[in-house]
């Protein structure tokens, strides 16, 4: 997987790619020439977004924007037609708000690593066709969630 980070620090960089490494092999996805974009964003640049996007006029702690429409249990291996002529394929972006994220790591009593590592694993399930409407959906999130997350040592009581 490739990735185009914007105003995301190092050790955050490294959090992420080991995240998308784990989801993609939990989920059965083969993510070697794809690309996505992850963005740290402030609290009013993701009221923006999610008012223009969802129409909701909010703070959201992620936002992810799938370019497929990708329905789980599909997975990438089913859009072989949407790759580039060079073989690649953006998937999305994901966009987190730091400090909502850091005030969620209190809230819940856990790190900030766990939650930015968490709410970055979301956008990209959502991106791969997961969902939380139903509630067997959700069920099925959450449990890929941790076990993507307690593979990597990340677990709720890290």
């Amino acid at each position: 997987m490739f990735f185009n980070f914007e105003n995301v620090g190092h050790k955050y960089k490294k959090l992420i790619k080991r995240i998308y490494t784990k989801a993609a092999e939990v989920t059965g996805n083969d993510v070697s020439n794809t690309w996505v974009t992850v963005s740290f964003v402030n609290r009013q640049r993701i009221r923006e977004l999610n008012r223009k996007f969802r129409k909701i006029d909010k703070e959201t702690d992620v936002l992810s924007f799938p370019m497929l429409d990708i329905v789980y249990p599909q997975t990438l291996n089913d859009f072989k037609n949407e790759y580039a002529p060079d073989g690649t394929l953006y998937i999305g972006d994901v966009v987190i708000c730091k400090k909502i994220a850091k005030w969620q790591a209190k809230l819940y009593n856990h790190s900030k690593k766990r939650e930015i590592g968490f709410l970055a694993l979301h956008g990209l399930l959502h991106i791969l066709g997961y969902d939380h409407i139903q509630k067997e959906d959700e069920e099925k999130m959450m449990e890929t969630s941790n076990k993507v997350l307690e593979e990597l040592g990340l677990g709720r009581e890290e």
